[in-house]
């Protein structure tokens, strides 16, 4: 049961995003678009998982004097297989994207949880941990991206089904600060009731 409990946490109970309101500036600048959100989502989770485990495996190795930098070094390494894949098998959407997978490294949502659960933790809780902040994460961007895009353009991941223009401002960089807004006012009264 912990660690089930591990995994949702990430979804609703501690959400990076929509409850902890870490990693805005990824999170706006990525989601004007559902396939855009989901894109960077994947990235992240790959990330967290990969550098979770390793940084668990090794924490007991990792001298305390060195601990961050050797965190990041780790985390770096997982950012360059996701940049280099990214850049091989899916261009269109590495484009779109664009330095916000090499500042994955930087992102306070990976290095957090290497520092404040892989370190502590054995591997298979790490791993637990990093699959459920990373799809919670995942989700938190592509409810926002989706958000944006139907009202913005009438469409989700490019399938138009209202004729005309949305509310282009959605599209734009104001357009994020007032959905993720409303987003985190939606899922602060849920948890009310």
């Amino acid at each position: 049961m912990n660690q089930l409990q591990n995994f949702t946490k990430g979804f609703f109970k501690e959400n990076p995003i929509l409850v902890l309101v870490l990693g805005t500036c990824p999170t706006l600048a990525t989601t004007s678009s559902a396939l855009n959100g989901m894109g960077m989502g994947i990235a992240t989770t790959f990330v967290l998982i990969g550098s979770n485990v390793v940084i668990s495996l090794l924490s007991k190795v990792i001298p305390d004097k060195v601990r961050i930098p050797a965190f990041i070094v780790i985390i770096a390494s997982f950012v360059t297989i996701v940049d280099l894949f990214m850049q091989a098998y899916v261009p269109s959407l590495y484009e779109k994207l664009g330095i916000f997978i090499p500042l994955i490294v930087v992102n306070c949502i990976v290095l957090g949880r290497a520092e404040a659960f892989a370190s502590k933790n054995s591997v298979l809780s790490s791993l637990i941990d990093g699959a459920g902040m990373g799809l919670g994460f995942t989700m938190a961007l592509g409810i926002l991206g989706a958000f944006r895009e139907i009202v913005g353009s009438g469409a989700v991941f490019g399938y138009k089904f209202i004729k005309g223009d949305g509310i282009l401002v959605f599209i734009l960089a104001p357009g994020a600060f007032i959905a993720l807004g409303y987003l985190i006012a939606l899922i602060n009264k849920l948890k009310r009731t």
